[in-house]
């Protein structure tokens, strides 16, 4: 059965004008852990998820916050506030970009699940960050026809290469990517877990812009 990212409560509307033009500079934040950094960058492409991320980092909810799913060769998943909280009370609509997928390194909004987010839309703050592994071009191909994702030349050499989860494509929004410290996605990923895929020993992490 293929894994997903869902969640089990969230409520409210997502409302938000964008603070960026689509021409600017992509906007950069630093993810600290005890394993290491990570820098990732926000894409202008996805300004809801952007802007929203951008407003919780300098608010400092994820300040001390845990990635508390972690599943090895998948993806570890964080976004919850330190105080316990879920999410921030809102959701932010679906933005969908082909050009953006679930190669490795790509940061994504977690969900509710279909049944009950039919429109797909995002978390106000949970977010995973994708490992994953190599694929084949034949289970490409076939996660390409469930999804209906047509893949390009230059995705297909990266899954196949470097890796991916490409059954989440079109499902959930990319709105960033990591650009370095891809090893530290691999060291948080290999950490013994426990129910729940959920860390036996906690992994905490603050985020910062780059300025």
């Amino acid at each position: 059965m293929k894994k997903s990212i869902v969640l089990t409560v969230l409520t409210g509307v997502f409302a938000m004008t964008t603070l960026f033009s689509q021409t600017q500079k992509q906007v950069k934040v630093q993810i600290t852990t005890e394993y290491g950094k990570m820098t990732a960058v926000l894409y202008n492409e996805t300004p809801l998820h952007r802007d929203n991320f951008v407003k919780l980092v300098k608010e400092g909810w994820f300040n001390n916050s845990p990635f508390h799913r972690v599943i090895k060769n998948f993806m570890i998943q964080g976004g919850q506030n330190a105080d316990g909280r879920l999410d921030p009370g809102y959701k932010v609509p679906a933005e969908f970009v082909a050009a953006k997928y679930h190669k490795k390194g790509a940061l994504a909004a977690a969900r509710q699940a279909d049944q009950v987010n039919p429109e797909k839309a995002s978390s106000g703050s949970q977010f995973y960050i994708v490992q994953g592994g190599p694929v084949t071009a034949q289970a490409l191909e076939v996660s390409g026809a469930r999804t209906g994702v047509k893949y390009t030349p230059d995705q297909i050499k990266t899954y196949t290469s470097v890796g991916g989860t490409p059954h989440l494509d079109g499902g959930y929004t990319v709105f960033g990517e990591v650009i370095e410290g891809l090893d530290v996605i691999d060291k948080i990923a290999a950490v013994q877990t426990g129910q729940g895929d959920v860390p036996v020993k906690p992994v905490t992490m603050t985020i910062k812009i780059v300025e």
